[in-house]
């Protein structure tokens, strides 16, 4: 599995919380929905968060400086403020939606068969002319 995730069942492990802690900092918008990563896995399908946002987020939803409530209104007010100036592939599937931030991106390929189209820089080149 790529190093740059961690497992749902990790995490809970590191930061001795529920699952059903977890979920409560979801439904109060401390972890967005579209950080939650569902996987393929050989046991089944498995939910993945990315280290680089997920550990920062817990270190500060259990640092409990301040209240939940006042920490999940202040990430929403930056989340709106600094979600107009980044870019994201938005892709629609039988399972959702899911976001991929462009700068987070290695490649974008298109595949009919055997060939496929690298369409990554076009897709920034689009932001830059649009």
């Amino acid at each position: 599995m790529d190093r740059r995730l961690i497992s749902k069942k990790e995490l809970l492990e590191m930061y001795g919380i529920s699952y059903g802690a977890l979920y409560r900092y979801k439904r109060m918008g401390l972890i967005p929905e579209d950080w939650f990563l569902r996987r393929s896995t050989p046991t089944g399908q498995e939910t993945f968060f990315r280290r680089e946002q997920i550990i920062p987020r817990m270190e500060q939803i259990l640092d409990r400086g301040a209240s939940l409530e006042d920490l999940a209104a202040e990430l929403n007010h930056r989340q709106s403020a600094s979600a107009e100036a980044k870019a994201e592939l938005l892709i629609q599937d039988a399972y959702g939606l899911h976001r991929y931030p462009l700068e987070e991106l290695d490649s974008v390929r298109l595949a009919l068969g055997d060939r496929q189209t690298e369409l990554l820089e076009q897709l920034k080149g689009a932001i830059q002319h649009g």
